[in-house]
């Protein structure tokens, strides 16, 4: 069973990286310039780590006690580990210092413990802030038009960056809807970075998963998170 799943995750690994390359190269980029992210959301470690085998780089959980529970098993000498789902301030304090990029802050009161957290252990921690680009209330993100508010909030906070934006948009029911989602998340990230904010920097726009990475890409991510399409159909949540 498990070579069989080693051959899967190899066959989806060089599937979308070729599906990368395409989409990038539409966009008018390099392969080099997007970043692969698997979201590793209830996927064994040594599966992760043959995948990280073949050359994948970034990982992603979104549960923090999952990610506590593979921590001492993932090979991170090859590979980024990131924290991509909801976190809640609680618990900032048990991955600060694990994870190189905390994708999903959305709140001045999550960057205060994320710095506070920082600080405590004498490290950096670099963040990305989630644009709610749906503006659905039963989703986490801050509104659009809040995003500049924050970011002028959190700009001086000790010991972390803002390295971009990150964004989940609506389930659509066509790839056209889902593009225009990606466009106008696009169009905010290139506008704040215009803006050249201080301690503020817009490398990263994080928005694409599985079933619409390809799409993202051409609407100008520069990462994307998949999971599903990699590791086969499981319970991803809002991540995969």
């Amino acid at each position: 069973m498990t070579e069989k799943l080693f051959r899967d995750v190899e066959y989806n690994y060089n599937l979308i990286e070729e599906r990368i390359s395409e989409a990038a190269a539409k966009a008018g980029k390099s392969r080099e310039d997007i970043t692969f992210l698997a979201a590793t959301k209830t996927v064994d470690v040594e599966v992760i780590n043959y995948a990280i085998s073949l050359g994948l780089r970034y990982i992603g959980e979104n549960k923090v006690q999952e990610l506590l529970s593979k921590y001492e098993g993932y090979n991170l000498n090859d590979a980024s580990l990131q924290f991509i789902g909801h976190l809640q301030s609680n618990k900032v304090r048990q991955i600060v210092g694990k994870v190189d990029l905390i994708q999903s802050v959305d709140s001045v009161k999550l960057a205060k413990e994320v710095s506070r957290q920082s600080v405590k252990n004498n490290v950096n921690t670099d963040i990305l802030i989630e644009v709610n680009i749906g503006m659905e209330e039963n989703k986490s993100g801050v509104m659009p038009e809040g995003l500049l508010e924050l970011l002028d909030e959190i700009k001086d906070f000790e010991n972390i960056k803002v390295k971009g934006l990150m964004a989940i948009p609506p389930i659509c029911d066509s790839k056209q809807k889902i593009s225009k989602f990606f466009s106008k998340m696009n169009k905010i990230f290139i506008d704040i970075k215009d803006k050249k904010i201080d301690n503020i920097s817009m490398d990263i726009l994080s928005m694409g998963m599985s079933a619409d990475y390809y799409e993202a890409i051409l609407e100008g991510a520069n990462m994307v998170r998949v999971g599903s399409s990699l590791f086969g159909a499981r319970n991803y949540g809002t991540n995969a």
